[in-house]
């Protein structure tokens, strides 16, 4: 599901909210999930799962096409955990 399909679906099951408040709303959920995840913060939400960072250390890895060693740097990525409800729902 993308962003807009989920705007649409909201409006269609809120008749009485603006296509552009939901959209606001959502954009801002978003944007906070985002601002946590950027400030090494963790997300969890209920029902759903957890968004964290993890730490990559930086390594040695190798060009596929030349088998060249390359250096890859640390970096942070963001990390799910699926909730137990989700999974239970996903496992019916």
């Amino acid at each position: 599901m993308t962003k807009s399909e989920l705007i649409q679906k909201l409006a269609d099951e809120n008749n009485h909210l603006h296509m552009s408040d939901i959209e606001r709303v959502v954009n801002v959920v978003l944007e906070e999930i985002s601002g946590a995840l950027t400030r090494g913060d963790r997300v969890e939400l209920r029902g759903l799962g957890a968004f964290s960072v993890r730490e990559r250390q930086s390594r040695t890895g190798r060009n596929p096409r030349t088998g060249e060693s390359v250096e890859v740097p640390a970096k942070r990525t963001p990390f799910f955990k699926m909730g137990r409800e989700l999974k239970e729902r996903l496992n019916k």
